[in-house]
């Protein structure tokens, strides 16, 4: 036999009086959710804070939480030097533990600390975004989070535009105010949520445009909700009412509070009335997805959409130009020459914000919007004169307009262009136009024949009028 005997002095001992004991791995590093609705810390983060050499939070949490005497801390500010403090504590076996927002693993520290290569031990809390619904008193199981902090606020702001309740975790300079301001023009109430679990806890009911003109504390966390009855932002019948201070934190603050609170008005179930009732969060979609594609499906029949002499982009050439549009939760698309707004509310039916323009105030664009369960802002007037008030679009559907239309879409510089032509003569100047603004231009005619039964029970082809959809898109 080549092998050795049992004791021999080649393979460990395991047993005996001359046992070698196992080497363990280091502990992990403890990551503490601080409670976002102020409940005290759980025994397991007392005593992993009372056994840690090191602990790693904002000063905020540092200073709530029974730090030992002669315990290293590091005051998070750059998340780099505190990683390396963690990663040399971990090496040398020494216990750490990190304190974080809410539920760690939730937008939090925890994806970092595992990019790391740190092993993590989480001890989760209320989330800031569950403590914020449940402090305006609303379900949120139809609800969408996203965050703005350390990234563009962009794509925040576009979900706030597409859905009707989201949450949003912000930034300094991407928060309530900024929120606000790019929400003009569509209807929904906001619930900003400020120093969640302390004495200083203030909730606040307003309208994008009051979000504006006043300072918010950082961190805070902002609700954009539907308004109620598809209501404009801002009308006189919203006024804010707030939650404030530790005494207050289960209860609106009502007209009779005014002078305490420095903030009045009516208050409902939840949220501000005078318009019809609370703003709403929505229905929860039978497939627990609230941004995912529709059910349903898109590139829908005529038939699914009312419209006006066949003014309606066919379902064949709609399904290419969405498919170009790429519309995805985060983006905003304008559909311009929107008509019965078919393209822009299946582009809506994909998670999209969307801006329709129309010439027509008769067109049936906001009635097709309900019937498919989504929600479009519609502007009237003649573009391109009405296009310069509008936030940047991600992508555009250009349906009608001449040139002039088209040169004020790409001097905005979307990501892509979709134009859908139906006369040949424009076709060379648009594709001149967007090669001439930078965008790489590519384009195809559709010619379909449907379908169409005749007498005797026999089928023949219809044709539809041919299209030639361009599309431009930016290197």
């Amino acid at each position: 036999m080549t092998g050795s005997a049992p004791g021999s002095g080649s393979e460990p001992v395991t047993g005996g009086s001359g046992s070698v004991p196992p080497v363990l791995p280091p502990e992990p590093v403890v990551v503490v959710g601080m409670d976002a609705v102020g409940r005290p810390l759980s025994p397991s983060a007392v005593a992993a804070l009372a056994g840690a050499r090191l602990v790693v939070g904002a000063a905020r949490h540092l200073a709530a939480v029974p730090v030992p005497s002669g315990v290293d801390t590091v005051v998070l500010g750059p998340l780099a030097p505190a990683l390396d403090r963690l990663a040399a504590a971990h090496a040398a076996g020494q216990p750490a533990v990190v304190l974080a927002s809410g539920d760690p693993g939730f937008f939090g520290v925890v994806r970092r600390l595992r990019a790391a290569g740190l092993p993590v031990r989480v001890l989760p809390a209320v989330s800031s975004v569950a403590a914020a619904f449940a402090r305006a008193g609303l379900d949120w199981d139809g609800a969408v989070v996203v965050t703005a902090h350390g990234r563009e606020l962009g794509p925040a702001l576009n979900a706030c535009r597409a859905l009707p309740a989201v949450a949003v975790l912000t930034a300094p300079g991407a928060g309530a105010a900024e929120i606000g301001a790019g929400l003009t023009g569509w209807a929904r109430r906001l619930v900003v949520a400020e120093h969640l679990g302390t004495p200083a806890e203030r909730v606040t009911w307003t309208t994008p445009e009051q979000a504006v003109t006043r300072a918010w504390v950082d961190p805070h966390v902002l609700l954009s909700l539907a308004a109620p009855g598809g209501a404009a932002a801002g009308d006189p019948g919203a006024q804010p009412a707030v939650h404030t201070g530790a005494a207050d934190r289960d209860r609106v603050v009502g007209p009779g509070d005014a002078g305490r609170s420095g903030e009045a008005g009516p208050v409902g179930d939840g949220g501000p009335v005078g318009d019809g009732g609370p703003a709403g969060v929505g229905p929860v979609r039978a497939d627990n997805q609230p941004a995912a594609a529709p059910v349903g499906g898109w590139a829908l029949p005529e038939s699914a959409y009312r419209h006006r002499d066949s003014m309606i982009t066919k379902a064949e050439v709609r399904a290419l130009a969405v498919a170009r549009l790429r519309p995805r939760l985060g983006r905003l698309v304008w559909d311009v020459g929107a008509g019965s707004g078919s393209v822009g509310i299946e582009c809506a039916l994909l998670g999209a914000a969307v801006i329709a323009v129309e010439r027509d105030p008769a067109a049936s664009i906001a009635e097709n919007a309900a019937r498919h369960g989504v929600a479009v802002r519609v502007v009237t007037g003649d573009a391109p004169a009405v296009l310069g008030g509008l936030p940047d679009p991600d992508a555009v559907f250009v349906g009608g307009g001449g040139t002039d239309v088209l040169t004020a879409v790409a001097d905005r510089r979307p990501a892509r262009v979709v134009v859908a032509l139906a006369a040949l003569d424009r076709v060379a100047p648009a594709v001149h136009l967007l090669r001439a603004a930078g965008y790489a231009v590519t384009g195809s005619q559709l010619t379909a024949a449907r379908l169409a039964d005749l007498p005797g029970g026999s089928i023949r082809l219809a044709a539809t009028n041919p299209v030639v959809v361009l599309t431009g898109e930016r290197p």
